[in-house]
C-alpha cells in the first residue's frame, strides 16, 4: 500500500508540473458535498478557489508571481490581503500536489492552516498603486471593496470570530478581527 501512495505523489506532482490549467473539485471532508472549486493557472503562478458555503462563501487567489493572497469574504463584503510568507504557505507545485492526493486518497486530510488578523476600521479602496503591486488578478476580485492587510498571527484563544478562507481541506486561512 505504500508503494501505492508513493505511486499517487509521484503522479500528483508531475500531474501539476505539466498541466497548464487543472481545476479540482473540493469536498467536505467525510461527504460527497461539494463545498467549491480550485483551479491552477500554472503558467500564471495563480491558484483560484471560490469556495460556496452560504454565509461562509469566499473567493480567494494566491498569486505567487506578485507574492500576495487576496480573500474575498462575501459575508464582509470586503476584501483581505496578506504577503505570501513562503515558510507558511506552500508553493503552488505543492498546493497542486496536496490537492491531488486529497481528492484520489480520500482518506487524507491537511489540518495546515494560516492564521492571519486585521485592524478593524483600517480598511482602504484600492488606488492604481495598490493594484500594481497586487497584480491584475486581484484588482478584479476586490476592486470596489475595502481593502484590509492581513498579519500573519498565532491562534487565538477563541476563534469563533474568525473567518474561514483558503482552500477546504488543503490550506486553511482564518482571518480573525485584531483585538483592541
Amino acid at each position: 500500500m505504500n508503494g501505492f501512495a508513493a505511486i499517487l505523489v509521484l503522479l500528483g506532482v508531475f500531474w501539476t508540473q505539466t498541466s497548464a490549467l487543472n481545476t479540482i473539485v473540493l469536498k467536505e471532508p467525510g461527504t460527497n458535498y461539494v463545498t467549491g472549486t480550485m483551479t491552477i493557472h500554472n503558467e500564471d503562478n495563480i491558484v483560484e478557489v471560490h469556495v460556496r458555503s452560504g454565509v461562509y462563501s469566499s473567493d480567494t487567489i494566491f498569486d505567487y508571481s506578485h507574492g500576495y493572497i487576496a480573500t474575498r469574504l462575501l459575508s464582509r463584503n470586503a476584501c483581505f490581503i496578506l504577503k505570501i510568507n513562503k515558510e507558511s504557505i506552500p508553493e503552488l507545485q505543492e498546493i497542486g500536489r496536496l490537492a491531488f492526493e486529497r481528492k484520489t486518497m480520500k482518506a487524507i486530510y491537511s489540518p495546515h492552516n494560516v492564521w492571519a488578523q486585521f485592524q478593524s476600521g483600517r480598511s482602504l479602496f484600492g488606488r492604481i498603486r495598490d493594484w500594481i503591486v497586487y497584480g491584475k488578478p486581484i484588482e478584479k476580485l476586490c476592486s470596489g471593496l475595502p481593502l484590509y492587510k492581513l498579519v500573519e498571527t498565532q491562534p487565538p484563544l477563541s476563534d469563533h470570530n474568525c473567518a474561514n478562507a483558503g482552500i477546504p481541506s488543503v490550506l486553511g486561512i482564518k482571518i480573525c478581527e485584531k483585538a483592541n
